[in-house]
């Protein structure tokens, strides 16, 4: 059988016989010197047709485009892909949430359900769901969070779950007033008619995370880095930090951390307990917050976000007024928040008793007005059915005390209508600034590892 031509046989075309007056190879041989003069310094001017520089400059303008629409395919995919990914957050209606305003700042209603639901082996044994203790779901955090894109700030007030609140619905089950984590059991839409009604504060926003949605949250993310001053343990919660200082909390131990309302720590030989109950657990929640943003702003490695995203889709649920890409915009607004900057207040109350409900909390006044004045300021609204003050009786809906009766500093609006109020603190009339929560110095903080 005859041979392959030399240059088939390599995997190569034939090349057509050169035209008359030519070598063969002539472009390989032109091609070499032009190198070899370009090694030694030697410059020679084109002698290329243009027609030949038109399609070279034409393949180069093609190539180009070509990675141009590779990127923004890439791009508008991996949006595209985002959105898919995000459309498999369950979403809940939650009905008496109000419209946001072009870029008007708006309040979103954060639920820490105490939901066991997805969990499975050791996790739902620590938690008491393979035991059934813990059926249905509670509110069991509760945070407003106040957004301003204009400002591009967000500030966060949470309201301990303990706190007794006027009732608008099953007052035949738990009476009058009651705590305000029993609104949760109908689902959110009594809880954020109960906080708007109660408190003022209207809500355009929703989102509900159960106990799976902060393990899947921390695992998404590859944990997040917390500094422990001491040792520290929760047996209630399944709390263990054998040791101190900076490192990453993630999984089980994450959720543990979150919950823990029995944090203890080790110091000097000795195991000592923090007895703020809700209030402890509320500054290590916003700690944990912050060291999350810090950890997730991070993100850039696409494997890494797309695990993130699909993890966050599992035990966390939005409004259905909240769309993917309106969540996708806020990400995008607030990608360079610096969590040191996120302000957090937790509502003024003082522990009581009400009826038999045993140890409660009210809410202090006008502490509580000061507070969310400050925070909410002019979008707050006039409390249709204000919280009780104390066993007997029940906040004078917006009306401070003020220390001097010749400063008239209190406005309350009609039933429906913003209220604005100036906070005097003296007799001459002054706004009083309420400073965000301190930290105690036993609580983890953020860190960065070395």
């Amino acid at each position: 059988m005859p041979s392959d031509p030399p240059d088939v046989a390599r995997g190569r075309s034939r090349r057509a016989t050169p035209h008359p007056g030519g070598l063969a190879n002539s472009h390989r041989l032109a091609a070499l010197g032009e190198a070899i003069d370009q090694k030694a310094g030697v410059k020679h001017k084109s002698r290329v047709p243009k027609a030949t520089h038109w399609r070279r400059h034409r393949k180069w303008w093609i190539s180009a485009i070509s990675v141009v629409t590779v990127i923004i395919v890439l791009l508008g995919g991996g949006y595209l892909y985002t959105l898919w990914q995000l459309g498999h957050i369950t979403k809940i209606n939650v009905a008496g949430e109000v419209a946001r305003v072009g870029n008007q700042p708006f309040n979103i209603l954060e639920v820490g359900s105490d939901s066991r639901a997805g969990l499975s082996g050791y996790i739902a044994a620590q938690t008491g769901a393979s035991t059934g203790q813990a059926a249905g779901q509670r509110s069991d955090v509760v945070k407003i969070m106040h957004v301003d894109p204009a400002k591009g700030t967000i500030t966060v007030l949470s309201i301990p779950r303990d706190t007794v609140t006027t009732l608008l619905a099953n007052q035949n089950l738990y009476g009058k007033a009651n705590r305000l984590n029993v609104n949760f059991a109908n689902g959110p839409s009594l809880l954020a008619q109960t906080i708007t009604a109660n408190f003022g504060i209207p809500i355009a926003h929703t989102v509900v995370v159960s106990f799976l949605g902060i393990i899947n949250a921390a695992q998404a993310i590859g944990g997040v880095y917390m500094n422990f001053p001491y040792p520290a343990k929760d047996a209630f919660s399944g709390l263990n930090i054998p040791h101190a200082g900076c490192q990453s909390v993630n999984n089980f131990q994450a959720l543990a951390l979150v919950r823990s309302r029995h944090y203890q720590w080790y110091q000097n030989g000795v195991w000592s307990t923090d007895v703020t109950s809700d209030y402890g657990r509320i500054y290590r929640q916003n700690e944990f917050l912050k060291a999350m943003i810090d950890k997730a702003k991070g993100l850039y490695n696409p494997i890494t976000i797309n695990g993130f995203i699909s993890k966050l889709t599992a035990g966390i649920a939005l409004d259905s007024n909240f769309s993917s890409s309106e969540l996708i915009g806020l990400a995008i607004k607030f990608h360079n928040l610096d969590p040191t900057n996120l302000a957090t207040y937790t509502l003024p109350t003082a522990p009581g008793t009400y009826g038999s409900l045993g140890s409660i909390l009210f809410v202090q006044e006008p502490a509580m007005q000061k507070v969310l004045y400050q925070i909410f300021g002019s979008q707050l609204q006039k409390p249709t059915n204000p919280p009780p003050i104390n066993s007997a009786g029940y906040s004078p809906g917006w009306t401070v005390p003020t220390t001097s009766a010749t400063t008239s500093a209190v406005v309350v609006p009609s039933s429906g209508a913003k209220f604005l109020v100036n906070l005097a603190a003296s007799t001459a009339t002054t706004t009083t600034t309420i400073p965000p929560e301190g930290d105690q110095y036993f609580d983890p903080t953020p860190c960065t590892p070395k």
